[in-house]
């Protein structure tokens, strides 16, 4: 089970890098520009609101894909925690071991 999880997130954000750093160039130009914007032509409050939403939404994609590779890094610790009964001690510590090296997550240009 967990090699597939892995396959898929690593799968998952192969996929969708590109689409991540292209929205995070996007944020990153569209501030600059909307003050340009706002001191050279004056422009109102409702122009805003169409950045202030497109930024929100990269954020969240960002905040979501972080979460993905946090709560990868915490299954070790929790799969440590349960307990599976007598004589399974050095199984689980082999099942970590092997979660932990795998260092499972979302990966961008190979940065989780």
């Amino acid at each position: 089970v967990w090699n597939l999880t892995q396959a898929v997130h690593r799968k998952a954000s192969v996929d969708v890098e590109t689409s991540l750093l292209a929205l995070c160039a996007l944020l990153a130009l569209s501030v600059p520009l909307l003050i340009v914007d706002m001191a050279l032509i004056g422009a109102r409050g409702s122009h805003l609101l169409p950045v202030l939403f497109m930024s929100c939404g990269i954020i969240y994609s960002l905040l979501a894909a972080a979460m993905v590779s946090e709560k990868c890094g915490r299954i070790p610790a929790f799969i440590n925690a349960i307990s599976f009964g007598d004589g399974t001690d050095r199984l689980r510590q082999h099942t970590v071991d092997y979660i932990a090296s795998s260092a499972a997550g979302f990966y961008v240009l190979d940065t989780r």
